[in-house]
This record gives structure tokens, C-alpha cells and sequence, in this order.
């Protein structure tokens, strides 16, 4: 998973999903969960990469940062609650669903 359509398609997924562009700029997407209007995930580039920043658990934002260097603290975002996803290859596509999907479930 390293293309911003590719996280688009796995959040739309989920139920009562919906993406949204709050900025008028294509390259800033959130996927929001339309009971609540709560985002659970923006998708931007930045330095050449796709970024997708998600709300994790404390206990699981650092574990998530040592598994993955390409898993940094939230860009933009309350470092406590988010990270940050670098789409570059080296984060496993299961890795990145579970915490896409994770951030869904503290979200809804």
C-alpha cells in the first residue's frame, strides 16, 4: 500500500465512511465517519511520499514508532494520540490497515 488511492479504497471500506477534501486542496484528503463527521485519517504528500496520519492508543503510538522508522509522531497533529504513516515501501500493507483501522475504531 503506498498510493493515496490505495488508502482511500481500504477507509471507504469501512462503514459510514466518506472522503473529504477541507482545504479545496486535492493533495489534503481526510476520510470522516459520517455519523460524527470525525476524521480518522488525512492523506497529503509530503517530501515525495504519501504521508497518512492516524489516531493510535499511547501505549500503541510507540510501539508502532520502533517498529518502523517510516512511522514518525503525528505531522501537524497531537503527538500524544497521532502518527504518522510514510508510505515508501517498508511499512507491511497489514501493518498499515491495522492501524488505519485501528484509528477508525477510537474515532467512531
Amino acid at each position: 500500500m503506498i498510493t493515496r488511492q490505495e488508502v482511500i479504497q481500504y477507509c471507504l471500506t469501512f462503514p459510514e465512511v466518506f472522503e473529504d477534501y477541507p482545504f479545496r486542496d486535492e493533495m489534503w484528503t481526510c476520510m470522516r465517519i459520517r455519523t460524527s463527521k470525525r476524521i480518522f485519517a488525512w492523506i497529503y504528500e509530503r517530501e515525495g511520499h504519501i504521508w497518512v496520519n492516524v489516531k493510535c492508543d499511547p501505549q500503541w503510538r510507540d510501539f508502532w514508532q520502533k517498529a518502523y522508522e517510516a512511522v514518525v509522531p503525528g505531522y501537524h497533529m497531537n503527538k500524544k494520540y497521532w502518527n504518522s504513516i510514510i508510505l515508501n515501501g517498508t511499512v507491511p500493507a497489514k501493518d498499515i490497515r491495522r492501524m488505519i483501522a485501528e484509528s477508525y475504531d477510537l474515532c467512531k
